[in-house]
């Protein structure tokens, strides 16, 4: 797995060995440079993630030093180091494209924050995500990952969009992938060689969250000690991804439409009009029209920012994409370890996982097979092995083949073990009623008809299952207790027409 890097810029050894030291480990590559010429040498042939730079050094100043290294990629993530926060100097090195700064001295947990954050920054600008389908041995990058219809509407849309600089609104319950997309589209466009800002706005609160978007002026609310530029200023001529916008507070939704309409703001505390060109790509998993008609959402803001809308279906609307994620999973998981043994999964273990509702959605199977491999003892994932949210205890199902190679063509019901039907009460309520049903069918057998008695059954059982949902396809299959992407087969085989009632 590669290691991110850092590369250190200051004039002082004594700091270089403390920063080196607050930050060290396994997974991370420091390195430093003295002087703003020597920085500069270094990355003709290295490409740090994040750069810490002292503004005041001997020679090239850090302010100079930056305007030349965003000459040469304007991607790269520097923060300014200073001791001297107050001075214009430090106002001209944000606007010259500094991803922050933080006052000296500071503390080594601030330190690794910051550093946290700017790395996170760095690597979704840099792992370049595809929706296309990678070679087998290919295992970099991140993939957006599915064969379904639903999904290959999604790929449809990223590709319409990546050549213009169009608001797109990305829509999905958690767990489904809409950072993934942005970054996509982001990768793909024109615009994909300059910055990518991610904000969460459920993740900061409300109080910080404006100001975190616009920046603030020194002096704006109780501990803003100096300027400090805001997301939009950061990711000037690139992209900002507002995560959660449903989230957001009705006065920060006008900023952001302000943002839309004209591509003007003003730092809190301000009173200069700022203005940036920067493409939005926001995302939520709440139902934004009914928002609005209760009051929380504003009407305008919503039409801005749905000028595209790319709607992720939740896993369980595309079950059939399962074997693909697990098998995806599980290289990426081989290529970030290569020592690491990974199972297969035999048929029954991947049944279970086909037939199970996945509330987190992708984030969620992605867990769960980390978790397998993490614990598994053999080199095949049992049924037995599967542990899934919301499952009951007890027993089950029973792995036939304990090296049966995963397979994409499962989804269907299950049978449950001997005796667990019968055991029900329903069981002698529906005996009873299938009685002159049987008999019904046996007659018309009898005259010439070639239908089953089990297709008669079922057809009716759908058809009643569709109707009593008004045609809603997941709400059916979760009646009848089998997966939607049997229930679609069974549609189509027995020729029924959905829309609101449901036709043979």
């Amino acid at each position: 797995m590669t290691r991110q890097s850092i590369l250190v810029v200051d004039d002082e050894p004594d700091f270089i060995t403390g920063f080196t030291r607050a930050l060290g480990r396994d997974d991370l590559e420091i390195h430093s440079a003295s002087s703003g010429e020597e920085a500069l040498a270094f990355l003709r042939g290295h490409r740090p993630d994040v750069i810490f730079m002292d503004l005041r050094m001997a020679g090239l100043d850090g302010l100079a030093t930056l305007k030349r290294m965003r000459e040469t990629d304007s991607r790269l993530i520097v923060i300014l180091m200073t001791a001297h926060t107050t001075t214009g100097t430090v106002i001209e090195a944000m606007k010259s494209g500094a991803f922050d700064f933080i006052a000296k001295p500071f503390s080594g947990q601030k330190l690794r924050e910051l550093a946290e954050k700017a790395l996170k920054v760095a690597s979704d600008m840099h792992n370049v995500v595809s929706w296309r389908p990678r070679a087998a041995e290919d295992a970099s990058g991140e993939t957006i990952v599915g064969s379904s219809d639903s999904m290959q509407s999604v790929y449809k849309a990223i590709g319409q969009v990546t050549s213009s600089s169009a608001t797109v609104l990305i829509t999905g319950e958690s767990g489904t992938g809409k950072e993934l997309v942005a970054r996509a589209i982001y990768h793909h466009s024109d615009r994909s060689g300059k910055p990518f800002i991610a904000v969460n706005c459920a993740a900061i609160p409300e109080s910080l969250l404006e100001s975190e978007l616009f920046g603030h002026e020194k002096g704006s609310f109780t501990g803003a000690a100096s300027r400090k530029p805001g997301k939009f200023e950061v990711a000037r001529n690139g992209v900002i991804f507002l995560d959660e916008i449903g989230d957001m507070s009705l006065p920060t939704q006008t900023k952001i439409l302000r943002v839309l309409q004209d591509g003007t703001f003003q730092r809190v505390g301000g009173t200069e009009t700022m203005k940036v060109d920067v493409r939005v790509i926001a995302a939520t998993n709440r139902d934004l029209p009914r928002m609005i008609s209760e009051g929380h959402f504003r009407s305008d803001l919503y039409y801005r920012l749905n000028v595209v809308h790319i709607e992720i279906p939740p896993l369980r609307e595309r079950s059939e994409d399962i074997p693909i994620l697990i098998e995806y999973f599980l290289r990426r998981i081989q290529g970030e370890d290569r020592n690491r043994d990974i199972p297969v999964f035999s048929a029954a273990a991947m049944e279970k996982m086909l037939n199970h509702h996945w509330p987190g959605n992708v984030r969620e199977l992605e867990n769960v097979v980390r978790s397998l491999v993490l614990t598994s003892k053999t080199d095949t994932v049992l049924a037995t092995d599967v542990r899934l949210r919301g499952e009951a205890a007890g027993p089950t199902q029973t792995d036939t083949s304990a090296r049966a190679a995963p397979t994409a063509s499962g989804g269907d019901y299950s049978p449950p073990a001997d005796g667990a039907v019968t055991d029900s009460g329903v069981f002698r309520d529906v005996e009873a009623a299938v009685r002159p049903l049987f008999d019904s069918i046996v007659a018309a057998r009898e005259r010439g008809d070639k239908y089953s008695a089990f297709d008669v059954i079922e057809r009716a059982m759908i058809l009643h299952a569709l109707n009593e949902t008004g045609g809603n396809q997941v709400r059916a299959a979760k009646l009848l207790g089998i997966t939607r992407s049997t229930l679609r087969k069974r549609i189509v085989r027995y020729g029924l027409t959905i829309d609101t009632r449901v036709r043979g």
